[in-house]
């Protein structure tokens, strides 16, 4: 009798109805985040697939998410990206939120690269900027590790000494400023949201240690490091929010407009990031 309950079995699902509708064979899984999904038109596409018709999955309820899972080349290379991702404060648990990077570690991925959009609490880090991230914090209230763990998808207590992989980090700083991008290297702090947060916490949050304040990415890269998966974190600066006095009012579609700049040059550095991966 096949186990539709647990988790290992609802990835089996969804995995078993991605095969019924494509074989390609991806060896790398990119998570494209707010106002960067413009991406997902330089793929090469074989295949997609609709979020909602895949068995489990949430879908995406944010503006400027696709809600879509894509197949094909980049940079010449075999990927599946997520056009559009989901938020804990969309209402989701943790679990549901980093399901679809267990089904693409299921699909045979090897490197998982994620971008999001994040508020900058560093002086020196310009809205419009990238920023690779070396580390994170995690202040967000739930983890999609809690609960009976199945070592059929990893190990009870995954380290979290290497989480990012600071050498495509290198690799990509230098394809920055091979063309003149403004990129940096910084902590990333996660947030539940959906509110952005105030003087007062942006001030905390820089005093921490944090130089991105955001709201997604560090669920799906814990389950990734649980998976054994490489991982490779871009961030598009889309906000100043330290110092303090530099603080505007932001709007969401304010941050939209900001990463949709960005994404041109998130796109370069990608494809050129997958093209030395070759």
């Amino acid at each position: 009798m096949k186990d539709q309950t647990s988790l290992y079995g609802q990835i089996q699902e969804a995995l078993h109805y991605i095969r019924t509708q494509t074989d390609f064979q991806p060896r790398y899984g990119i998570v494209l985040g707010t106002g960067l999904s413009g991406l997902a038109e330089e793929i090469d596409t074989v295949a997609e697939i609709s979020y909602g018709d895949i068995p489990h999955f949430p879908t995406s309820t944010v503006k400027g998410h696709k809600g879509k899972l894509v197949f094909g080349h980049l940079g010449g290379k075999p990927v599946v990206a997520m056009a559009g991702r989901f938020h804990y404060y969309e209402g989701y648990t943790a679990k549901q939120i980093t399901f679809p990077v267990r089904v693409m570690k299921f699909l045979g991925i090897e490197l998982l690269i994620l971008s999001n959009a994040a508020g900058s609490a560093n002086q020196h880090i310009q809205a419009g900027d990238i920023v690779f991230i070396r580390d994170h914090i995690n202040m967000q209230p739930d983890n999609p590790l809690r609960g009976p763990n199945d070592e059929r998808l990893g190990p009870r207590f995954p380290d979290m000494l290497h989480t990012y992989d600071r050498q495509l980090n290198a690799k990509g700083l230098e394809i920055a400023q091979k063309h003149n991008i403004r990129a940096h290297e910084g902590v990333y702090l996660a947030l539940q949201g959906p509110n952005l947060e105030t003087p007062a916490e942006y001030n905390f949050f820089h005093i921490i240690g944090a130089d991105l304040v955001g709201m997604s990415t560090v669920p799906e890269v814990l389950v990734a490091r649980h998976m054994g998966l490489k991982v490779m974190a871009l961030s598009a600066a889309t906000n100043k929010c330290y110092p303090l006095e530099e603080i505007r009012e932001t709007t969401h579609d304010d941050v939209i407009a900001v990463a949709q700049g960005v994404e041109p040059k998130m796109r370069k550095i990608v494809m050129e990031l997958l093209e030395f991966l070759g």
